[in-house]
């Protein structure tokens, strides 16, 4: 069990803050059209799009069936398209897509300065969605995973947590994700982070919560990072004001959690 001090926050406020990336990305709803997105709504590498509502399930079918990915972006300044180095893809919330700080202070855009350091060939794609449960990335997987992608690292739930979801949904939203990303291709590499849900909910449910995670990696096999904000949640200097969204220097300290179980994968 993983210790750790987060802020006992009203529901309510904690699912509006977790959220707030949500009404951000209406107000450019027009920047979504059968499956694009206005580059004005993609900056440097993090996806500010909200993932497809049922209505646009056929623009959703139409980028499939073209094997495109819209709102992907990589971590770095290079063209996707003349890149031949294999991909390492965030599906995430806003906790990866960095809402509130620049794209480029984001963890995924980290992990890319820290591959690039080593000399390793990989490119990042940051695939966060702020305010998106994990039903949410279940359903916008299919189109984001494209040739090239070798590591899949998976950080979804936390939404979930908040508003108090049902975990053996949630689970199972985990598992058919693993399915759909090895039916895409069995040697994909998964990385799953583990999450924590607020006290407030109670201890029952926070316990089923974090033990979601590990039994899902166990039963899956999946390589785990055991907590993604270690060190970072219930850090008042480490977090924005809404006492979940990491700083920048929160952020530094979410991609040595993940760059501590990823190098192993990616040397």
């Amino acid at each position: 069990m993983i210790a750790m001090r987060w802020p006992v926050v009203p529901l309510a406020l904690a699912a509006l803050a977790a959220c707030s990336g949500d009404r951000a990305g209406s107000e450019r709803a027009d920047s979504v059209r059968a499956g694009s997105v206005r580059e004005d709504s993609v900056r440097a590498g993090s996806v500010r799009a909200d993932s497809p509502r049922p209505g646009e399930a056929a623009a959703g079918r139409t980028a499939r069936s073209a094997r495109t990915a819209p709102g992907l972006a990589s971590a770095n300044r290079g063209s996707p398209a003349a890149d031949d180095r294999p991909v390492i893809l965030f599906l995430g919330t806003s906790l990866t897509a960095g809402l509130g700080v620049d794209p480029g202070e984001a963890y995924p855009a980290r992990i890319q300065e820290k591959l690039d350091s080593a000399g390793l060939r990989w490119r990042v794609v940051n695939g966060g969605v702020s305010g998106e449960t994990s039903a949410g990335a279940l359903r916008r997987l299919e189109w984001m995973l494209q040739p090239g992608v070798r590591v899949l690292v998976v950080e979804t739930g936390a939404n979930d947590g908040l508003r108090g979801l049902d975990v053996d949904s949630t689970r199972a939203n985990l598992e058919a994700i693993v399915a759909r990303a090895r039916a895409f291709d069995p040697g994909v590499r998964i990385l799953l982070a583990g999450m924590e849900a607020p006290p407030n909910l109670g201890a029952r449910f926070t316990a089923r919560f974090r033990a979601m995670f590990r039994d899902v990696a166990r039963r899956h096999r999946l390589v785990y990072i055991p907590f993604l904000l270690d060190g970072v949640g219930g850090v008042d200097s480490l977090n924005q004001w809404d006492g979940i969204h990491p700083t920048p220097q929160g952020h530094r300290v979410v991609a040595a959690n993940v760059w501590r179980v990823l190098k192993r994968e990616v040397r």
